[in-house]
């Protein structure tokens, strides 16, 4: 049995929320890179990850979305490497009991039109998911993904650690906002990451919870692995120069059955969603038992 679905044996875990916005409520500047904090303002994000341990998240992220060599081109190989090693540690530190799954971004450029290439990106994948094990990671994420050749560089990459490797995609185009950016369904996504050796698949971001449901049952009735869910809380609007998510976090965790109902294993929140989610989603798990 892989140590995934160990870690599932007693059923759906909690994970966490948002980091982004919730780093955002803590001062960084919306548009600026959050990674960098870890080194700059390592208690701000210390205490993101002691929030949500504190709510009852089963599983803490890292602040390392973006940390790779790609996405964050003008830092050097030390910086990345520290940027990541501090990640981690930050999380450990606040998880508790919680384990700690390290968060691998995409490099923002586009290998379809030629923007970038294959060695170049799984490189810098290899590169942060060694940095991310080095540190003591439980598992990688590569999350928030679009196109299939990229997240299955990044699932590779991932698997040359020896860690468990789980992989997520962001769903939010379409007529039915069921596709990636790159047009890439469920069911394709499901079977390409199987296929590519991933300890579980899944969806993040995205446009919201009503949405997740239906994209969860089409990812768990195309493969075998593990779902992983953490959709948005609902679609951000700009209220001045604040972002607001519409999304109560009850109304959030009322979708707890119906999501365990379609296949979730992992449940818990993107942008927009707080530690309040969280302490929502724990007792609509608890109401279930």
């Amino acid at each position: 049995m892989s140590r995934v679905r160990e870690w599932l044996a007693d059923g759906v875990l909690i994970t966490d929320g948002a980091w982004g916005t919730e780093l955002q409520a803590r001062g960084l500047p919306v548009g600026t890179n959050p990674d960098t904090w870890n080194l700059t303002h390592p208690e701000r994000v210390e205490s993101v990850a002691r929030a949500y341990a504190d709510a009852g998240s089963q599983v803490i992220l890292t602040n390392t979305f973006r940390a790779n060599a790609i996405a964050m081109h003008d830092a050097g190989e030390g910086d990345l490497d520290a940027i990541n090693r501090a990640g981690v540690a930050l999380s450990r530190r606040a998880a508790g009991r919680a384990l700690v799954f390290a968060s691998i971004g995409p490099t923002g450029k586009m290998l379809v039109s030629g923007e970038i290439g294959h060695e170049q990106v799984t490189a810098a994948f290899a590169a942060q998911a060694s940095s991310l094990a080095a540190a003591n990671a439980d598992a990688l994420l590569v999350e928030t993904m679009s196109d299939i050749e990229e997240a299955r560089l990044a699932v590779e990459a991932a698997r040359l650690t020896g860690l468990p490797v789980l992989v997520s995609f962001a769903f939010d185009s379409g007529k039915n906002k069921d596709r990636t950016m790159m047009g890439v369904t469920p069911e394709a996504a499901a079977a390409a990451m199987a296929e590519a050796g991933a300890d579980a698949v899944g969806a993040n971001c995205g446009v919201g919870v009503e949405q997740a449901v239906s994209v969860c049952r089409r990812l768990h009735a195309a493969c075998d692995l593990p779902i992983w869910i953490k959709p948005n809380a609902g679609l951000p609007t700009m209220e001045g120069t604040a972002i607001h998510y519409d999304t109560s976090a009850e109304f959030f965790a009322s979708h707890y059955a119906a999501l365990r109902e379609a296949g979730a294993s992992f449940l818990g929140g993107c942008c927009g969603s707080t530690p309040e989610f969280i302490r929502a989603l724990v007792r609509a798990r608890q109401a279930a038992l």
